[in-house]
């Protein structure tokens, strides 16, 4: 017989709004930990993507916060990206009763969160980046905090934020109580058990590889002028479907080519607006595309459930990468397929990330559909209708902490099921020192070799800490800016500009001189 939140100790309060939504019966990685949560210890948990790990550590943190001041939070949640922090948010906060939750994040101003640490946040969800800029700003301190998460901690080390994760924590009292959740829990993870825990009860749920084991795995030979054909093919039999793409350019020109097979198509990358973004993964939640086309960098924040496909048009920088890409589908216990579209070059390089991985797969010869041009295999697939434009989030809540499933059979080699999803993240701005990488738009410290990569998805996803929204307000710190300014010189009051972008002197014989001096 299984256990109910009721039996764990949770309060009632949380139990009955779980309840409304259809949530009775804990997951394995909750009934594990909400009782040791809830009794204040530390936990250290290791566990799948989508196997509720919000719900694990977001009950124990909601039963036991007190109410906060001003600018002091009890309760802190880190998280690697803003989307994350934003999908945390609102999870907390339908069950959070009496308790502010709110989050801060980079990539947009500092207007609404400066009103919300004012008015008293009880659990702040926050990047490592943006919280340290709002604490020199002195708007935030953690001397009150109580009780600390870090939700998936082995990413924040990937991306880079340990060291900015060690300095916040340095600043909360040593007696808090400390929570950590990961996917690995070996190397820098290891190192924060090792610091900042006290005898922590370690829980581990699944299989070491979950997101790589769980879903089926194709690796396809194609000539690079075929990618499109088999993108298609793929998207046509298993959607809603996620492509990764190298470089921003390559994921905007994907997204139109989609479009003109006649597949809806949305390209998520840092040189769009929040705006742009939150609207894209807004209509891939609710069906109205097939596909999203992201960045890497700009995926990191993608935590859905109901993704029937990963397509790799681009091979990714390593394995690591190749998991992580993977793990955006066959969540939750939901199949899923995964296709790397393989040139004769890159054998070599899948066949190395294959061995890492422990998965081993041979490489099979494209399908293509009767035209070859790229026309579909089959009728493209219906999408849910259009909603009117509203301003809301676009934050499409789903069952269980995360999403609720859609299954059913797809057609041809694709293999997986259907399914809906949620959320992306991602950031703009430019890279300003050799020695640092930026993400979310923030600075963090540069450690991995890999950072040395000059694609653009590095330059236009990484960030930059001083963001341009803020400048109407004359912040010394900001809001983020994804890229420069364009002179516009046609409204200068002296005459039309050159060639050269200066205003034409309006003096005629210094104008022709002006001209003269231009054509030389």
């Amino acid at each position: 017989m299984s256990v109910t939140f009721a039996q764990l100790g949770v309060p009632t309060f949380i139990c009955d709004a779980l309840e409304r939504r259809g949530i009775t019966e804990p997951f394995a990685i909750q009934a594990a930990t909400i009782a040791d949560g809830l009794a204040g210890r530390d936990v250290c948990g290791r566990a799948p993507t989508g196997s509720g790990k919000t719900l694990a550590f977001g009950v124990p943190l909601i039963a036991t916060t007190e109410r906060a001041r001003p600018g002091l939070p009890t309760a802190l949640v880190l998280a690697p990206t803003r989307e994350l922090a934003e999908q945390i948010t609102i999870e907390l906060r339908s069950f959070s009763g009496r308790l502010n939750v709110d989050a801060v994040y980079g990539g947009v101003g500092y207007g609404k969160q400066l009103t919300a640490l004012r008015r008293g946040v009880d659990v702040l969800v926050a990047c490592p980046g943006r919280l340290e800029d709002l604490i020199e700003r002195g708007d935030v301190a953690l001397s009150e905090v109580r009780s600390v998460v870090l939700d998936e901690a082995d990413r924040m080390a990937d991306m880079g934020f340990m060291p900015a994760v060690k300095r916040l924590l340095d600043q909360t009292p040593t007696d808090r109580n400390t929570v950590l959740f990961s996917a690995t829990l070996d190397g820098d993870v290891a190192e924060l058990t090792r610091k900042y825990q006290r005898d922590p009860v370690r829980h581990e749920v699944g299989e070491d590889t979950p997101d790589v084991t769980a879903a089926t795995h194709r690796f396809v030979t194609v000539e690079r002028t075929e990618r499109n054909a088999v993108v298609a093919d793929v998207v046509n039999g298993a959607w809603p479907s996620i492509v990764f793409t190298r470089t921003r350019h390559g994921a905007d020109r994907l997204a139109k080519q989609l479009g003109k097979l006649g597949y809806k198509a949305a390209p998520i990358h840092g040189g769009l607006s929040q705006n742009s973004r939150q609207r894209a993964l807004d209509n891939f939640a609710k069906g109205r595309v097939h596909a999203l086309v992201a960045t890497d960098v700009a995926a990191r924040g993608i935590h859905v459930d109901g993704v029937a496909s990963v397509i790799h048009y681009d091979p990714p920088e390593d394995h690591k990468t190749y998991v992580h890409r993977a793990g955006r589908t066959a969540r939750a216990g939901a199949d899923g397929l995964v296709v790397s579209l393989v040139q004769d070059e890159q054998r070599k390089a899948y066949r190395r990330m294959q061995r890492e991985i422990g998965i081993d797969e041979p490489f099979t010869d494209v399908e293509l559909p009767a035209d070859e041009g790229g026309e579909p295999a089959a009728t493209v697939p219906t999408l849910a209708p259009a909603e009117p434009e509203t301003h809301s989030t676009g934050h499409h809540r789903a069952k269980h902490d995360g999403g609720s499933k859609r299954s059913g059979k797809h057609s041809g080699r694709s293999g997986g099921k259907q399914g809906r999803s949620k959320h992306a993240g991602q950031r703009n701005g430019t890279r300003r020192r050799d020695d640092e990488s930026h993400v979310d738009g923030h600075r963090v410290d540069h450690h991995r070799a890999d950072s040395r990569r000059r694609d653009d998805d590095r330059r236009s996803d990484g960030g930059n800490r001083h963001e341009s929204g803020q400048r109407r307000s004359g912040s010394k710190h900001g809001a983020e800016s994804g890229g420069q300014q364009r002179s516009n010189p046609k409204g200068s009051k002296s005459g039309a500009p050159t060639r050269s972008g200066k205003p034409k002197p309006n003096n005629r014989k210094a104008r022709r001189a002006h001209l003269q001096r231009d054509a030389r």
